[in-house]
């Protein structure tokens, strides 16, 4: 078995050398391996195997074997398992934050709540959910069954390496799946730590498998797998479509989390002293990688500078730097690549005319390395423009004005994603009327707070299915119909 994880200072190294196969860690068939760099310093602090087709094959194999028996197991004694990793996760909850932050940059207070937090919460809600769900009953003379689907492949992102395994293995698991799991080649470590967990607590031998590696090759080959029932990916739309086209080969269930562009409407009468500050904060969540961030701020053009100046205060004073300093609001993106596009898209917004607010694409001054992008707001932004409908996945929020309602809410709409919004009124009747004609899965109102139960997923081009709550786990459940 490998060494568990225990980060004590940056200078740790985290190098493993063994995926997770049928119960045991098992060199990978290829010796080479993938380097994973720290954002907020540029250095290299641990590495993983790079997973081949073979080690997909022996993966899906051991979950194969191991479906029947886990299928049979009553739901509570699988709830049982998964609230062990839920207390599991939370009794390391530190030393997982900080691997998180030290792999993907979010500032630390936001991994103890959101990357750690829910990631438990996920497993503690599956667990519940499949408990007390009705697997079985009678509809006039049939008998209607829900029986898991069998192997379920996860492929999963970097910007909530543990909270997306929880959303994709939790419910599989509690629905009597196996799993495969090929995390994101970018955030791995934090995986690598739940599988320790997931080995500790004694999940039966092939139940749930850990293959790290690349997409054109461990993804690929997962989504390509004859013996994989179901895919379930959270990424980008175009990896995504990707996904879709080889699983179409062998006609297995495919659920897609995909990408955003989401608005926050403030309608007129609204107070932008409390909504824009919030707006900016929703906008900058996990440094702006989130899929849901609300990204963009619709508002009535003659309250345009009211707002400019409001964003630009709240930008403003968001604190970069290091993220593991308690006090960081905004750290590093996750990788030189991913900061050099947003850089990219604050410069071409310029370019096609959108107005400066703050921030911009030059780099920090104080920040001499790491991958930091400054918190921008972007205004005058157009539907002509590519920032107004192409996701970014960094922290910066455009400006769009309206002058009716009518408007705004073809503005909300005027993206080819539709996986969040936000309606902001000091009439909660008519925010509710707006959001009802905003085309995303979910929809804020006034604020309106976080359920865990509630399904999460998309319009458009943001996917298709559901995570969480009882929708998350009839996802990974069949129908059956026995005529008596």
């Amino acid at each position: 078995m490998t060494t568990p994880i225990r980060p004590s200072g940056r200078g740790n190294g985290m190098h493993h050398r063994h995926i997770y196969l049928d119960g045991t860690w098992t060199a990978a068939t290829s010796s080479a391996v993938i380097d994973v760099v720290e954002p907020a310093t540029e250095k290299v602090i641990g590495s993983v195997p790079d997973g081949t087709r073979q080690d997909v094959d022996a993966a899906v194999d051991a979950a194969r074997r191991a479906f029947a028996g886990w299928a049979a197991l009553a739901a509570p004694r699988r709830a049982a398992y998964l609230r062990e990793v839920a207390e599991a996760i939370e009794r390391r909850g530190p030393e997982l934050a900080e691997l998180v932050t030290r792999e993907v940059g979010t500032p630390i207070g936001f991994a103890r709540i959101a990357q750690v937090g829910l990631a438990a919460l996920a497993f503690r809600t599956a667990a519940e959910v499949g408990e007390a769900f009705t697997y079985e009953h009678r509809q006039a003379r049939s008998l209607l069954i829900r029986e898991p689907f069998g192997v379920v492949g996860a492929i999963t992102p970097w910007n909530y390496p543990l909270y997306q395994v929880a959303a994709k293995a939790a419910y599989a698991l509690a629905a009597g799946n196996t799993v495969v799991l090929k995390p994101s080649e970018t955030a791995p470590l934090s995986v690598f730590a739940l599988t320790e967990i997931m080995d500790e607590v004694g999940l039966p031998a092939g139940v749930f498998n850990l293959v790290s590696g690349t997409g054109p090759v461990v993804g690929q080959a997962l989504a390509a797998h004859p013996d994989v029932d179901v895919i379930s990916f959270t990424g980008s739309t175009e990896v995504g479509k990707t996904v879709s086209r080889t699983a179409a080969g062998t006609v297995k269930r495919v659920g897609l989390e995909l990408g955003g562009k989401s608005p926050t409407v403030l309608l007129p009468d609204a107070e932008v002293g409390e909504v824009v500050p919030r707006a900016v904060a929703a906008a900058f969540v996990n440094n702006g990688q989130t899929c849901c961030a609300l990204t963009r701020l619709v508002v009535p053009r003659s309250r345009k500078e009211e707002v400019e100046r409001a964003a630009a205060k709240a930008a403003g004073a968001t604190r970069l730097g290091d993220p593991l300093l308690p006090g960081t609001q905004l750290g590093p993106l996750a990788c030189a690549g991913q900061r050099d596009r947003v850089r990219r898209h604050i410069q071409r917004a310029l370019e096609q005319g959108a107005t400066l607010v703050t921030g911009g694409a030059e780099p920090p001054e104080d920040q001499p390395y790491g991958y930091y992008v400054r918190p921008t707001v972007l205004s005058d932004v157009t539907t002509a423009m590519d920032i107004q409908h192409e996701e970014v996945f960094g922290p910066v929020l455009v400006i769009e004005c309206y002058d009716d309602e009518d408007e705004a809410v073809a503005l909300a709409n005027a993206t080819p994603y539709g996986l969040a919004a936000a309606v902001w009124s000091a009439d909660r009747d008519r925010a509710v009327a707006v959001a009802r004609r905003i085309r995303a899965g979910q929809v804020e109102v006034n604020g309106g707070g976080f359920n865990p139960r509630a399904p999460f997923g998309g319009y458009k081009q943001s996917g298709n299915g559901r995570e969480h709550g009882v929708f998350g786990l009839e996802e990974f459940l069949e129908v059956k119909s026995l005529q008596l």
